[in-house]
């Protein structure tokens, strides 16, 4: 089976301050990998530099994406090729409608390929069908945005920009964050209903809950920087059970030793 992202020895800094220090991953189509860790661990980071944010700078290592040297792209043409992060914390975006927001993203990315816009009454066919994979109400598609929505809303909202843009690779940067029950049931379902055997998904999550939800075939624990840990579902629960200090008394002892 072909990888789809395969990440070599990255490391990514912010100013003089290392944060990754040495990131190896890879993921092959149809799979989904969560990464769990403490805070300041390099989670989020590692989403940002695979988005391409430019506060952070690669200092070594390769990332290739779809057989293509993902470093090399920019974010936008990241977004183009397949790859979408669901932000922590989305932000608001007054007065531009969601229905122009997502039409212009679906016509940017066909400009990319070299293909003509989507036809009007094709894209608002398109728009109903995935707001019925979130069931993301109407009244919000027509709404700015992300303006006014509440936590729950915003990241119901992303997972329905998913569904629209298709990406073969999705980052979910702790999408649990702030959600309720019946919120995170709902993002979880438009996840799981979204996965096919030609995308994968990187849940990125402190807490087991979520993965209760989005099941995954392989969980990593990351801590200061590094991948420390790999294995299946379980380790997730052994995490939830022991706690992240049982993963750092592991390493730092054997750092020490």
């Amino acid at each position: 089976m072909n990888e789809l992202l395969k990440v070599t020895n990255l490391h990514a800094s912010i100013g003089d301050k290392e944060i990754l220090k040495g990131i190896n991953l890879t993921i092959k189509p149809g799979e989904v990998h969560a990464i769990m860790g403490p805070n300041g661990s390099g989670k989020s980071t590692l989403s940002s530099v695979l988005a391409g944010n430019p506060t952070f700078t690669v200092t070594e290592g390769s990332v290739e994406f779809n057989g293509k040297d993902l470093l090399q792209l920019s974010p936008e043409d990241r977004s183009h090729e397949g790859l979408f992060l669901s932000f922590q914390y989305p932000v608001e975006i007054p007065g531009v409608s969601m229905v122009n927001f997502m039409r212009a993203a679906v016509n940017a990315k066909l400009k990319y390929f070299n293909k003509p816009p989507m036809p009007a009454n094709e894209f608002l066919k398109l728009m109903r069908e995935k707001r019925a994979v979130v069931e993301l109400d109407n009244k919000l598609a027509s709404r700015s945005v992300n303006e006014g929505f509440s936590g729950g809303e915003k990241k119901r909202n992303e997972i329905f920009q998913m569904a629209v843009l298709e990406p073969c690779l999705s980052i979910l940067d702790e999408t649990d964050s702030g959600l309720d029950i019946d919120a995170l049931r709902i993002v979880a379902e438009g996840v799981n209903k979204l996965k096919t055997p030609d995308n994968a998904t990187i849940v990125i999550t402190h807490y087991q809950r979520l993965l209760d939800y989005i099941k995954p075939d392989i969980v990593h624990i990351l801590y200061k920087g590094r991948i420390v840990y790999t294995g299946g579902p379980e380790l997730a629960l052994e995490l939830e059970e022991k706690g992240y200090d049982w993963i750092k008394s592991q390493i730092d002892n054997k750092e020490e030793a």
